[in-house]
């Protein structure tokens, strides 16, 4: 089984990048695969409604990291979206490819299980896994919970492994996922 974890943050190591790895790590204890891509600092093409990907199946705007996430969404069992709070939403760039990924390539992903994770100095945090997590209920997807909501508190880099509670919540995450994931194989061995 493996898991794809997207980083929505601009920062390769920052604490966006610290919830998920914290959660891959539990992934791995639990015996599961989990990839994390960062989306990088580049300029990234939003969604123009061109409809392009209904008549062709794919994103007209085929670029490098678009093609990159279409072939690990086709691969992976499930998905976790992290991005920092902006404003009380998710990045604007992770929003930009979410929407073309989700327009063009969300058949690869329905039916999968999915989970939004937010990482904030203070506040917006649930903003943000709002908007998140509204692009897997709009694709089928079901939704991992935690035993609160999926946030991890951090301003400057590394702040996050000092929220306890934050971190706690990503092992719950993962491993709530985990269940899910073998659940799901369990029905489909038994011919559900």
């Amino acid at each position: 089984m493996k898991v794809l974890m997207i980083n929505g943050s601009p920062h390769v190591t920052g604490n966006t990048y610290e919830a998920l790895k914290h959660m891959a790590d539990t992934f791995r204890e639990e015996g599961i695969e989990a990839d994390i891509v960062h989306i990088g600092t580049d300029p990234i093409q939003g969604c123009i409604g061109c409809l392009n990907c209904l008549q062709s199946g794919t994103c007209a705007y085929n670029d490098p990291l678009f093609k990159l996430l279409e072939a690990k969404a086709k691969e992976c069992d499930a998905l976790v979206v992290g991005s920092p709070v902006y404003y009380a939403g998710p990045t604007g760039s992770l929003c930009a490819i979410l929407d073309r990924l989700f327009c063009a390539a969300g058949r690869h992903l329905s039916f999968k299980p999915a989970a939004s994770v937010s990482v904030c100095s203070r506040s917006g945090s649930s903003a943000a896994f709002d908007r998140l997590n509204k692009y897997f209920t709009m694709n089928n997807m079901p939704v991992v919970s935690s035993q609160y909501w999926n946030s991890v508190h951090g301003m400057t880099p590394g702040q996050a492994k000092e929220d306890g509670e934050g971190m706690q919540t990503m092992r719950t995450l993962a491993r709530n996922m985990a269940w899910l994931l073998r659940c799901i194989e369990a029905g489909r061995a038994a011919g559900v």
